[in-house]
């Protein structure tokens, strides 16, 4: 039966959807652009300012011994500064000067009361993220640069007003190289300015580079994006890890690079985007490394050039990033269907925001508006599938005077279709146009960091987590951990096993086992789902199964 027919090809649609999400991302063969000598001069130009640079022996300001009378770099001993602001509390090594940690106040590592707070820098990340170098190592030392901090305390407070935190380290042959935070109170983003002052006497040409570590954890690369990406050209870039030994090297117009994973992301955002490389490497098993490549610069003698950034290390939320302005919102994608996911966030949050200050209801509020705004198709299949349940007994007929034309048969079947006016696909196209809503709002519902430890009811307390009711210490196959019983997806299933009952009986036997082993082929996906999404499709479920009971008794 053709109706059946779709009907499998919609379920092994979802079922492709959610192997391709899995398995596979958008590769981008690397783009290599050429300069010639005024085009290079031009992005010095754009990147950094030049200025005039005298050493500070030489004018008797020096608030810091010249680099001569300076003991080895590597023999100091390097301290770190703590930072408090109202968002996040981080901490930044001399050595290097940077961030070895960094600690979100607004979120936990799990949804239990005494959970720790959520951590992005973890230890294993050595010697830290947004580490500074240079390609050719013209800076002897460099590499294992210990900074000097003109910060004297152990704690900065970042409360009430903005605040600096400048570390300088000096080569043996003057050169300066200052990195200089700033801190705003009132914003996650943390301003980055790097600067090179040539006291030498020999001119270099090199290229500065800023470093992104992150650790990947197993249970990061479910379903969602990630891993490295970057914004090249105006155009989103994500990197599966798998394949960074394939494509390890991105070139072009670079607004910002960041490592994400399904909920939080960190990235250098240059305040000049111009022209650079984006390289990626794996170490180990699991420590992701983005760097970003500014162009080659030329430092004189007695200049020096000063290179700005933004720093971001928190949240994916939309509204967070959308307040930014700096396109750093475009790290939010939810694949193929994002120009519809979007808005069914936008509203969801608006729900919640402004009616009700609970995510779960929030999602069945937005499945209502959704199912309202697909009413007319879904009557129209419904009614159809109606008519359809009409035909069956004079589609048997034709059947069993036919049965050995199978040609004469499809004949008769086509002129009985065009008699009484029916359409034998009419039940399932409305259905087909409908699937690009469905998979938007799993990817949303499962990416919406609104929804990470956001509580529902009873036992449900992450609808981001699976639904587990009591917790097993022992596994249970096809199911992660935490073990206990789904009680969520269990009435899903059975809501999904009801309404194939209400569907109209298939002609052939062997379609109709098939259907009827699609709701527990659903349950099996959806165990390890996040509640959020198993909610929305039980109450999906529920109001379909209430408007097809009612188009079927209005045409009975």
């Amino acid at each position: 039966m053709d109706q059946a027919r779709v009907f499998i090809a919609i379920a092994l649609s979802f079922l492709i959807f959610l192997a391709w999400d899995f398995f596979f991302t958008p590769k981008t063969p690397p783009r290599k652009p050429t300069q010639s000598t005024e085009e290079v001069q031009k992005v010095e130009e754009k990147i950094a300012t030049v200025k005039p640079y005298v050493k500070e022996a030489e004018v008797q300001t020096a608030t810091t011994p010249p680099a001569v009378s300076e003991p080895p770099q590597a023999q100091k001993t390097a301290r770190t500064i703590s930072i408090n602001s109202p968002f996040y509390s981080a901490k930044i090594s001399e050595q290097g000067a940077a961030f070895t940690s960094l600690v979100l106040k607004d979120y936990k590592e799990f949804a239990d009361s005494d959970s720790p707070l959520k951590e992005l820098v973890p230890a294993e990340a050595y010697p830290g993220t947004v580490t500074l170098g240079f390609h050719n190592q013209s800076l002897l030392g460099f590499d294992q640069a210990v900074f000097t901090t003109d910060f004297r305390g152990e704690s900065m407070q970042v409360s009430e007003k903005p605040a600096d935190l400048l570390f300088t380290w000096v080569s043996q042959d003057g050169v300066v190289v200052e990195k200089k935070y700033h801190f705003n109170p009132e914003s996650y983003l943390i301003g980055l300015s790097v600067t090179v002052k040539n006291g030498s006497t020999r001119t270099i040409q090199d290229r500065l580079y800023l470093t992104l570590i992150k650790v990947e954890k197993a249970d990061q690369r479910m379903y969602g994006f990630s891993g490295p990406s970057a914004l090249i050209n105006g155009k989103l870039e994500q990197i599966d890890i798998d394949d960074i030994e394939d494509q390890d090297t991105f070139n072009g117009d670079i607004s910002w690079i960041a490592i994400q994973d399904r909920y939080f992301i960190s990235s250098i955002i240059p305040k000049n985007p111009v022209a650079a490389t984006m390289r990626l490497a794996i170490e180990g098993e699991n420590i992701i490394i983005n760097r970003l490549l500014q162009p080659q610069t030329t430092f004189h003698p007695g200049t020096q050039q000063t290179f700005d950034f933004d720093l971001f290390q928190g949240p994916k939320s939309m509204k967070l990033l959308n307040s930014y302005n700096n396109q750093l919102d475009k790290a939010i994608n939810f694949g193929w269907f994002h120009f519809l996911a979007k808005p069914c966030l936008l509203l969801m949050n608006f729900i919640y925001d402004n009616l009700i200050p609970n995510y779960g209801i929030a999602i069945i509020i937005l499945t209502l508006i959704t199912k309202g705004i697909l009413w007319p198709l879904g009557t129209k299949s419904y009614k159809s599938m109606s008519q359809m349940k009409k035909m069956q007994p004079l589609i048997q007929e034709l059947k069993e005077k036919h049965k050995d034309d199978r040609k004469k048969m499809n004949e008769a079947t086509m002129a009985l279709y065009r008699t009484y006016k029916i359409n034998p696909l009419g039940g399932c196209l409305p259905m087909v146009v409908q699937i690009p809503v469905f998979f938007a709002l799993y990817r949303m519902l499962y990416e919406a960091i609104e929804l990470r430890h956001a509580p529902f009811i009873w036992w449900i307390n992450d609808l981001s987590a699976p639904d587990r009711l009591f917790n097993f210490n022992f596994s249970i196959p096809f199911m992660q951990p935490p073990y206990g019983i789904p009680v969520l997806t269990l009435i899903m299933g059975a809501s999904m096993l009801l309404q194939q009952k209400m569907s109209p009986p298939m002609g052939d036997s062997t379609q109709a086992k098939m259907m009827m082993l699609m709701p527990i082929v659903f349950t099996f996906i959806f165990i390890n789902f996040s509640s959020g999404l198993v909610l929305y499709w039980l109450v999906n479920n529920i109001f379909s199964m209430g408007q097809q009971y009612y188009i079927q008794k209005k045409f009975a």
